[in-house]
């Protein structure tokens, strides 16, 4: 059984080792348990809310257009002024932006784009149907009612929902509330996330014979910004049980969520969960049926989630699009996307070894006949290079009980040109 020295000593974070790694689906599970929305909000400038998550449903102030208006450049009339003709004196201009007038009777007003339609008018003659001599319009066709307007409420009626709660802002939705003359939103808060790096072995400056620099934290960091979260750069944990402790202990409450890359996994250096535990933590959930990335740790510290994620910088990757990111969109009082969900092809052949569920990066090739994607496979499931990834345009996964990929299996990938990366 695990160590379960925490603070309380009634052994609630103790997890059996023998019990077997969590299926993918239900590692998932365990994170998103881990975390649960906030209920704080801020007023935040419509300039400033992309990418910010709407705390509330908006709805439109008033109807769209906001009043009845002309969808050509030409001329405005009543139908009923053009019986027994097809000439009409013209008896000025109304352009967009005017104030709205009134059409004298048996006149035409010639008109643009926008303008607002004039009382009396019901109709817009498109300027290439009309010929202009002098003070006059001669129209080539009988207009009807309702030819070349644009209603008041056509595109929205008053009330209408524009962005549900929960949404993340986007630049078409900016567009959509500034036109509707929104220009302040109740956001939810940004949740507030810790990273840490472990082990001795990286380092932040000039790496000393034997370390590396540390990829994992600011990959991490970059991750956990573009995902909407407040990120929190709490350095390098050495290899030493009792500052790691110590380091967790002063997190607690601070943060809504803490990610830490590393010493998760079995070693002699490997001690992560019990550190959490001595802080007073539990842990919920260990090891996953997942390559890369078996040694992942969920748990909780006080009010504050505990995500702890292998040390090889892949499998950091993919496991903040698993259960970081998932655990941030709820944070958010978002719902966290499914990954992988993009139906695909396979453009290679592959021999694996079935038992864990693989997450691998994939370039997109070409189509097939039916449209679908064909991904051709990168690297060589190597957990520690970055490489690959690089040249990637996102992420594919096949199950667990799968040995062979064969050109033209389906697959299912997440792209990256959705998310933004």
């Amino acid at each position: 059984m695990l160590d379960s020295r925490n603070s309380s000593g009634c052994g609630c974070g103790e997890i059996a080792e023998l019990s077997g790694p969590l299926t993918l689906e239900a590692a998932i599970e365990s994170a998103l348990s881990q975390v649960s929305p906030s209920d704080e909000t801020e007023v935040v400038p419509l300039g400033e809310a992309c990418g910010r998550t709407a705390a509330d449903d908006i709805h439109a102030t008033g109807a769209m257009p906001r009043f009845d208006n002309s969808a050509m450049d030409g001329f405005a009339l009543r139908c009923a002024d053009l019986q027994g003709g097809h000439c009409l004196p013209i008896a000025g201009t109304i352009a967009a932006g005017d104030a709205p007038r009134a059409l004298p009777k048996g006149t035409a007003l010639r008109i643009f784009t926008g303008a607002p339609l004039p009382a009396r008018a019901d109709a817009v003659v498109m300027v290439e149907r009309c010929a202009v001599s002098g003070s006059k319009v001669q129209f080539a066709t009988q207009p009807a009612p309702g030819d070349n307007i644009r209603r008041r409420g056509s595109d929205q009626a008053a009330g209408q929902m524009l962005v549900p709660s929960g949404a993340q802002l986007a630049p078409h939705h900016i567009g959509l509330l500034a036109a509707n003359g929104i220009n302040r939103i109740a956001a939810a808060r940004k949740p507030r996330v810790a990273v840490f790096s472990t082990g001795d072995e990286i380092s932040d400056g000039t790496c000393a014979p034997g370390q590396i620099p540390d990829a994992n934290r600011p990959l991490l960091l970059a991750l956990v910004r573009q995902a909407g979260a407040e990120a929190t750069d709490l350095g390098i944990l050495p290899d030493e049980p009792k500052a790691t402790a110590d380091a967790f202990a002063a997190t607690s409450e601070r943060y809504d969520l803490i990610v830490t890359s590393g010493a998760v996994s079995m070693g002699g250096k490997d001690h992560i969960r019990d550190a959490l535990i001595a802080a007073g933590g539990d842990v919920n959930g260990w090891r996953v049926a997942l390559k890369p990335g078996k040694p992942v740790m969920f748990g909780r510290l006080g009010g504050t989630a505990f995500t702890g994620l292998p040390g090889n910088p892949f499998a950091v990757h993919v496991g903040f699009h698993l259960f970081v990111a998932p655990q941030i969109a709820r944070l958010l009082g978002a719902r966290p996307a499914r990954f992988a969900t993009v139906p695909a092809c396979a453009g290679f052949n592959w021999a694996r070894k079935p038992g864990r569920a693989e997450v691998f990066p994939v370039r997109l090739a070409t189509y097939d006949k039916n449209g679908l994607p064909v991904l051709e496979r990168l690297g060589c499931s190597v957990s520690a290079t970055l490489l690959p990834l690089s040249e990637a345009d996102g992420l594919a996964v096949v199950p667990a009980g799968t040995d062979q990929v064969s050109t033209g299996d389906r697959l299912s990938w997440h792209p990256f040109c959705r998310t933004g990366e």
